[in-house]
């Protein structure tokens, strides 16, 4: 669970095993199962401008999503990126960017988005058709910063959250490379007691599960006149900032097309 570089291993394409929670911090492996919910090769996911108020009579703008800036709206700054297998939408700042590698993913399918803000920082990372696992060996002390349901996302009756959730303090550092910070979609449910498994946000949705959501890194996660701060107590002010703001505003505009 590094905090340098690009996205953590939780929101890269495969994620890392999570081998006893004493070793290891990122989470369970994740790989494609489905072959029915595969993309086409080269199919392309697209930027539209989101449904708008009365004022903004304008026609909704369309761009490729190809790690091209997003197209803004005459109303606004956000637009809405179409996943490339027409299943999942969601809003964005129209100054940010979003990769969908379409052609690029395994086999089995499902959509990849990552989300760069306007300096090419990852924000976030969406990925659909994920099997995933897990093994929670220890626990570590844990705080969740801000929780919201999402009933959009609802499957069997049961909404997932999004969660901005840390874990490990000064005195119980926890799982290898932490304390550790991470906003997400989750449906695993909220801990109790003084102490919770690593952080692991991942999702129920057809055919298997999906995430959206990074590790805090500050490093692409900037917290103005927090630099010098421990990091638990950057990931907390950086709830402040506009950035964090869109990121949840985007996080929680997931939704399904139709």
């Amino acid at each position: 669970m590094r905090r340098s570089g690009g996205l953590l291993p939780a929101m890269t394409l495969v994620a890392v095993v999570l081998a006893g929670c004493g070793s290891q911090a990122g989470p369970p492996t994740a790989t494609n199962t489905s072959p029915g919910a595969s993309a086409s090769p080269g199919a392309t996911a697209t930027l539209t401008a989101p449904t708008a108020s009365p004022a903004d009579s304008s026609p909704a703008a369309t761009a490729p999503a190809t790690s091209a800036p997003a197209t803004t709206n005459a109303s606004g700054s956000w637009v809405t990126f179409t996943t490339a297998d027409g299943q999942l939408a969601f809003d964005l700042p129209a100054a940010w960017s979003v990769t969908d590698p379409a052609g690029e993913l395994p086999e089995g399918g499902g959509a990849f988005a990552e989300v760069t803000n306007r300096a090419g920082k990852p924000m976030a990372a969406l990925r659909t058709n994920m099997a995933i696992g897990s093994t929670c060996l220890e626990k570590y002390p844990y705080a969740e910063l801000e929780t919201q349901e999402l009933p959009a996302l609802a499957q069997n009756g049961t909404s997932p959250r999004f969660v901005f959730e840390t874990r490990g303090d000064d005195s119980a550092p926890g799982p290898a490379d932490t304390p550790a910070a991470a906003y997400g979609i989750t449906s695993v449910p909220a801990p109790t007691g003084d102490s919770a498994c690593p952080i692991v946000h991942f999702f129920t949705w057809p055919p298997t599960s999906a995430m959206f959501g990074a590790f805090y890194n500050p490093e692409n996660n900037v917290t103005p006149g927090a630099e010098n701060l421990p990091y638990l107590e950057q990931a907390r002010r950086y709830m402040n900032t506009p950035e964090y703001q869109n990121i949840r505003r985007m996080i929680t505009s997931l939704r399904p097309v139709g």
